[in-house]
């Protein structure tokens, strides 16, 4: 988020080549403090979208068992 943003703890999930993204890596590490190599392009893309989707699953149990309680 953009807390993470300002105080440069972004976590950055990277495919492409290998040699390329060790090339990056540098520049990656000046603006997050996690970067990992998940290897074939589109592979650092699906990383972050199957991560987005087991944040928005907690979320919603979260949401559906606090509206329990309130019911």
């Amino acid at each position: 988020g953009v807390g993470a943003a300002r105080a440069g703890n972004l976590t950055f999930m990277v495919g492409g080549v290998e040699q390329e993204f060790d090339a990056a890596k540098e520049l990656l590490t000046c603006m997050g403090s996690n970067v990992v190599y998940c290897g074939q392009v589109g592979t650092g893309q699906a990383a972050k979208i199957c991560n987005n989707m087991l944040l928005a699953i907690s979320m919603i149990g979260t949401a559906e068992a606090m509206n329990l309680g309130i019911r």
